[in-house]
């Protein structure tokens, strides 16, 4: 039995060198992309300022002006091939469909991940491949290599696997995984705007959707390639494996963290002192929590480190701190006059509240002095104390300067007795 030979879909179009129906194919393509073009453009006219801002920053006229022309090359050909040869077209279509793929791919993945040195590699893979294949497409080598692949083959259990049901496999489980990960966040972005939600429920709940969205797009996609999917209980079994003698942390972490979320002791947001760091909650991630000092840096802290350990919340409750400025005053002093001297330098300090109102305290009777202590509230801990505490102190020493009050020192009266 003879073969039925590749497809050339140049050699077709060189023969028509020089017929007049190349000249009218071509015509039929500069008004496929004239028309594409003036789509595009009353479409653009219909949107708001607003969608058209979104349009644009979304690469909309990236992916709409190829798909635009591709429809009306696509309806020029089929009205064009009753009459004569479409060689020229039939060269085209594929080219606009591949250009429109790559497109779509930057368009999505942009969409999806943050611009990186990575992301622009990813993207440089997707164009080689795309058009590569349109390459091989058009020169008619595509069936052959597919065929090679074929041939190439191994078997796991009862399943044979062919070197291109691996590569179709891997290629779609990465498109399905970019579909799954942009619905994620489309879906992410409705529980962002979704107002009764708090913080911590709206991270758990992306995380949870992101996650299933994950496996059910690997779970659709390997039966559509031909792979059964209890090929993977050969993969379970080594991810069990794994998990038994080094995986235990990551899968505590893992679920530290869903924890965290869900109970919300710990809440995006939140000032917390975990052991000798201070700061604000920034992320609950899958594995770690970021939290962020006064000085601007960031801890990373295991998930399973916040279940275990003591961690003082100072905003779980009751966001209001109280601050304590410890003073000592001489036993001369009149301490109704040092009392309502410390209470006036909090006066011009815009973050200590009046209610619950500042109050001095008589905390005790020492060697050199009297123990008094300044006892105020603010409602912004994350924004720290240091600051407003040294604020305070420059205040108290000038108030105490202007009133005569003493601040005493340690101080020793050391007598020589001759005898």
């Amino acid at each position: 039995m003879n073969e039925k030979p590749a497809e050339n879909l140049l050699q077709p179009l060189l023969n028509d060198l020089g017929d007049f129906a190349l000249i009218s194919q071509a015509i039929s393509l500069v008004l496929a992309f004239a028309l594409g073009w003036l789509t595009l453009h009353l479409i653009r006219r219909q949107l708001s300022t607003q969608l058209q801002a979104k349009w644009v920053e979304h690469g909309g006229n990236r992916v709409a002006l190829p798909a635009l022309v591709l429809l009306f090359a696509v309806l020029g050909r089929s009205v064009l091939e009753h009459w004569q040869s479409v060689h020229l077209l039939n060269l085209a279509v594929p080219l606009l469909v591949s250009f429109a793929i790559v497109q779509a791919s930057f368009a999505l993945l942009r969409r999806i991940f943050r611009p990186s040195p990575a992301l622009r590699v990813f993207e440089r893979t997707v164009s080689w491949l795309v058009w590569g294949v349109l390459a091989l497409h058009i020169t008619g080598y595509l069936d052959g290599l597919i065929a090679a692949l074929d041939a190439i083959g191994f078997s796991v259990g009862k399943q044979r696997l062919s070197l291109y049901t691996v590569f179709l496999a891997l290629i779609s489980i990465a498109v399905s995984l970019v579909v799954a990960l942009w619905a994620a966040r489309m879906i992410e972005q409705r529980f962002i705007d979704a107002a009764p939600l708090n913080v911590n429920m709206k991270v758990a709940l992306t995380k949870l959707t992101r996650g299933l969205l994950l496996v059910v797009a690997v779970l659709i996609t390997l039966p559509l390639v031909g792979i059964d999917i209890t090929v993977l209980s050969v993969f379970g079994g080594a991810l069990g494996v794994g998990l038994g003698l080094g995986l235990q942390k990551i899968a505590s972490n893992y679920v530290s963290g869903f924890t965290l979320l869900l109970d919300q002791s710990i809440r995006i947001g939140d000032v917390v002192t975990v052991g000798d760091r201070f700061g604000q909650v920034q992320r609950i991630a899958t594995r770690y929590t970021v939290i962020r000092a006064l000085d601007g840096t960031e801890a990373i802290i295991p998930n399973e480190s916040l279940i275990t350990t003591t961690v003082i919340n100072h905003t779980l409750a009751n966001p209001n701190n109280r601050v304590a400025v410890p003073v000592q005053v001489a036993y001369g002093t009149d301490l109704d006059k040092a009392r309502t001297a410390l209470l006036s330098a909090l006066s011009g300090q815009i973050r200590v509240l009046q209610e619950p109102s500042p109050a001095v305290l008589l905390k005790g009777f020492a060697e050199s002095g009297i123990d008094l202590e300044l006892a105020f509230w603010i409602a912004d801990p994350e924004e720290g104390q240091l600051l407003l505490k040294s604020d305070i102190n420059w205040a108290i020493w000038q108030a105490f300067q202007r009133e005569g009050i003493e601040i005493p020192y340690p101080h020793r009266v050391v007598e020589i007795l001759n005898k």
